[in-house]
């Protein structure tokens, strides 16, 4: 058995809202160059639980451990500095920049350069910048404004710029979001060649069951706060309690289930 830590390991993880518990007590780990996907219906808490990764939400209750080292409690720009790339559902760029300048922008930040965006940014770090654009399949836009780009060439944008700090673990929410069949399938099997090349743990969340299937390693599946399953493909796709959430059957089985426990 290895002695590494796993890439990410996080224990008893937990936070509340005024009384409704949006996550309960999830442990899992991640290891290094794991595609691992975070599934469950709408308000199963995968959002809240990505939020207390990477610092933008602080945990009730529990650990996050990255590398070994304890990040809980830490900002998400300290989190950020410690190889931890996150995307968005929504994705965020500069749309009167181009194409390269929103990739320097984020190669900036990660070389602690401050400096006049206008004036300097057309020289920082533009063969890097290129290169992460050709990675994505985004070489032939660096000059394009954002603001012009279709939906899904903004999905790989966003994932350049999110190489740009040189990411031990990836965290990719709703990677998909908005995107067509095809585009979504394209995205995820991009990101599984990149992870792969470059021995990246990704971990994200996804409501396109054909992404998840195809390209996970593993599957953690939330309902209602709570971790109620976890393992390969086929072993979630065989989960009678994930079947019957999935088939809208979700109280008829908590109810059969409460009922059994009283017996």
């Amino acid at each position: 058995m290895s002695a590494n830590p796993p890439l990410l390991s996080v224990e008893g993880l937990s936070k509340s809202y005024g009384g409704v518990h949006a996550v309960r007590g999830v442990s899992f780990s991640l290891a290094t160059g794991e595609i691992l996907a975070l599934i469950g219906p709408n308000g199963a808490g995968k959002s809240t639980c990505f939020n207390m990764l990477n610092g933008q939400t602080a945990p009730d209750a529990g650990k996050v451990h990255v590398l070994g080292r304890d990040t809980t409690g830490l900002k998400p720009r300290e989190v950020w500095r410690l190889g931890v790339g996150r995307t968005f559902q929504i994705t965020a760029t500069f749309p009167t920049m181009t194409v390269r300048e929103n990739v320097q922008v984020a190669l900036s930040s990660h070389g602690h350069k401050l400096f006049n965006l206008t004036a300097s940014m057309p020289r920082y770090a533009r063969e890097e910048a290129d290169h992460l654009l050709d990675l994505v399949g985004m070489g032939g836009f660096s000059m394009r404004p954002c603001g012009e780009l279709a939906y899904g060439d903004l999905k790989r944008l966003e994932l350049a710029i999110a190489l740009a700090n040189q990411p031990r673990l990836l965290l990719m929410d709703e990677p998909t979001a908005g995107m067509a069949p095809r585009e979504r399938i394209e995205l995820m099997r991009l990101t599984a060649q990149i992870a792969n090349e470059k021995s990246i743990g990704v971990l994200f969340t996804e409501h396109d069951m054909d992404v998840v299937f195809e390209h996970a390693d593993r599957i953690l599946v939330l309902n209602r706060g709570n971790l109620i399953a976890e393992g390969s493909p086929q072993e979630v796709r065989s989960n009678a309690q994930v079947r019957a959430i999935y088939l809208g059957e979700g109280l008829v089985y908590d109810a059969r289930h409460r009922e059994g426990a009283a017996l």
